[in-house]
């Protein structure tokens, strides 16, 4: 009884130090970014991008050195999911989101080519004959090429805005040294909870009779995409519209192209039948927020009620399952 106790100390305290360290991670970053003179374009679409989804990396890239690959795969799908239907469903119920153009013909359908490039990489058994399906290290190494697009597009977006006469936001920085202890303890603070909540996780999964690729869906996805609701659930009540989305989207991007990436390059993952179901119904969410974004130009307040439904009816489903 204790142990169990304790496992549930160590995944709220994990949570904690993920959420807080990826915090500090990002204002640090920023901030040395800033006095560096770097865009503030580029700080938004990099390092805040990444700082909200270095929960899910560093549980991700822990568990497939562990070799608890479940996790990692089923956390990435997972916070995918959740990101669309209770983020983005919470943020357009507080504040009905405007959709720009930029996002509506550029970042969403990247999004959406993102999943369903995953769908095709896992899909070893019609297209290799193999037998069984997984995405494997060479897998890995082209989603990692897909992010290196996607970065050299941000940081392109990043230049045409700096040549453009828009004033830029300014940032508030805070003195170098300061700046560096806040990005180290950050950093540090987000590799340790990983490691805690991907231990405690799996010994509640044993304990419940769940296993890893529930945890992953379930409680890791939701506690590493935290950062993400808090960030856009604060911008849409600011009416940012622009930041309450390009998070998420930014953030699922990240999650498939990088976090898989890495994750699988240091060990494949493979793709049981229910990780493909799951992908399927990720693609599926992120395509119907795209078409009600494409028609509507905007999420609004139904929609969002529409999208907190549907992830309480998959959260039973995948636990019926």
């Amino acid at each position: 009884m204790d142990y169990i106790v304790l496992d549930y100390i160590l995944l709220i305290g994990g949570f904690i130090l993920l959420i807080k360290g990826a915090d500090f991670f990002v204002e640090g970053a920023s901030s040395i970014a800033a006095t560096l003179r770097v865009p503030p374009l580029i700080i938004g679409l990099t390092i805040v991008a990444f700082g909200t989804s270095a929960p899910e990396l560093a549980v991700s890239i822990t568990s497939a050195i562990s070799g608890k690959n479940a996790i990692a795969i089923g956390n990435v799908i997972g916070s995918n999911i959740f990101n669309i239907l209770v983020v983005v469903g919470m943020s357009a119920i507080i504040w009905p989101l405007k959709v720009q153009k930029t996002i509506l013909f550029k970042e969403f359908p990247y999004t959406l080519l993102a999943a369903v490039v995953l769908l095709i990489l896992g899909l070893d058994i019609p297209f290799q004959g193999q037998n069984a399906n997984y995405i494997g290290q060479a897998d890995g190494m082209i989603l990692l090429i897909f992010f290196g697009m996607f970065i050299y597009y941000l940081f392109e977006v990043a230049l045409l805005a700096r040549q453009s006469n828009e004033p830029e936001e300014e940032i508030e920085t805070m003195p170098m040294g300061k700046s560096i202890i806040f990005s180290i303890a950050g950093a540090l603070g987000i590799m340790l909870g990983g490691d805690w909540v991907v231990d405690a996780a799996t010994n509640i999964a044993i304990t419940w009779g769940m296993t890893e690729g529930m945890v992953g869906l379930t409680i890791v996805a939701i506690g590493t995409s935290l950062p993400e609701l808090v960030t856009s659930i604060v911008a849409a009540k600011k009416g940012q519209s622009d930041m309450a989305l390009g998070n998420v989207i930014g953030s699922s991007i990240f999650n498939i192209f990088l976090i898989l990436g890495v994750s699988t390059v240091i060990n494949p993952i493979p793709v049981t039948d229910a990780v493909m179901t799951d992908i399927i119904i990720m693609i599926t969410t992120i395509a119907v927020a795209y078409a009600i974004a494409l028609a509507q130009k905007s999420i609004g307040r139904i929609a969002g009620s529409c999208f907190l439904v549907a992830y309480v009816s998959y959260m039973a489903y995948v636990l019926m399952r």
